[in-house]
């Protein structure tokens, strides 16, 4: 294998799932399906919401945030995977590999902090009801759906200045199925400790610190439930938050399976079965989960296919 200079640089391989090499077909029809269903069901989630006038609501202007950001990350990494799957062509250049961080980057940051946004939302829409309108007003919202964006943006920013800033000198090989920014610093011959604390402080900022906020306010969220008298009630305090957990659960509840592993447990198979269940899985799902727990959603989508069948 060929090693490499920071100057000499052209590409790098991609190994995707090469531990099976007898199985690629049936991945691609796998991947391909369900990038389908991210695509179609986001896709299906913003339309609704922007052709039904009742829905024009904090939560679901966030819930079509949500949904471009799924779309974005789903279509920044599987369409090389299946690329790889279908032909055997492992090489991505390497200004792709950087598009491919850079992007990935933003997605997730902000997906961690839309979320924590969503968990606010739904913090004042049950705790303080009567004046929900009033502090969730059209510049609090725009505000407020502009943050993750931006704070996305700052640390995917951040990452491509140092990153560009290193020499690559070993081999050329990430065994992964997408550039994953760890497994690129492995193959840098230079210092690599500056981007590292930077991995380290954005994890704080852009993970830990929104997962103790949504924490927080649905600590306030269940107190306040517990306290309205009626059944009924309940019920429907909970309902409008329980999308929002499911997801809060499946997408922190990967990470943190992920990242919070002991290194003698630590393998790149599972390293790649968790990337595709955050990356891949959670994106298709997140549109089944807010449609089948959602009866605004099912009502509004009912009314398009009678307008479509009439």
């Amino acid at each position: 294998m060929e090693t490499w200079n920071g100057t000499e640089v052209k590409e790098f391989q991609l190994l995707g799932f090469y531990e099976f090499p007898d199985i690629q077909l049936q991945l691609f029809v796998t991947f391909l399906l369900i990038y389908l269903m991210a695509l179609s069901g986001n896709t299906l989630i913003i339309f609704i919401v922007c052709a039904e006038p009742h829905l024009h609501t904090p939560m679901y202007f966030f819930l079509c945030n949500l949904s471009l950001l799924d779309l974005t990350l789903t279509s920044t990494n599987l369409p090389k995977l299946l690329h790889i799957c279908l032909t055997g062509h492992q090489n991505i250049t390497y200004i792709g590999c950087i598009t491919q961080i850079f992007f990935f980057v933003i997605c997730v940051a902000s997906e961690y902090c839309l979320l924590a946004i969503m968990a606010f939302d739904r913090y004042v829409a049950i705790c303080h009801s009567l004046r929900y309108s009033a502090i969730m007003n059209v510049y609090l919202c725009t505000c407020l759906a502009l943050l993750p964006w931006t704070c996305g943006l700052l640390d995917s920013a951040t990452y491509l200045s140092l990153l560009t800033q290193y020499k690559f000198c070993k081999l050329n090989v990430i065994d992964h199925f997408f550039c994953d920014l760890k497994s690129l610093l492995k193959l840098s011959c230079s210092d690599t400790h500056g981007i590292e604390l930077a991995i380290q402080v954005s994890g704080t900022l852009f993970g830990f610190t929104p997962l103790v906020f949504i924490i927080i306010s649905y600590v306030f969220i269940i107190f306040a439930i517990f306290r309205i008298r009626s059944t009924k009630g309940k019920h429907k305090a909970f309902s409008t938050c329980s999308s929002h957990i499911t997801v809060v659960i499946l997408f922190f509840g990967i990470i943190l399976g992920m990242y919070m592993r002991p290194k003698s447990a630590y393998s790149i198979e599972q390293d790649k079965v968790f990337s595709v269940l955050y990356i891949f899985c959670i994106p298709a799902l997140n549109p089944i989960i807010y449609t089948l727990r959602n009866e605004n959603v099912k009502v509004a989508l009912r009314k398009l296919i009678n307008k479509a069948q009439s």
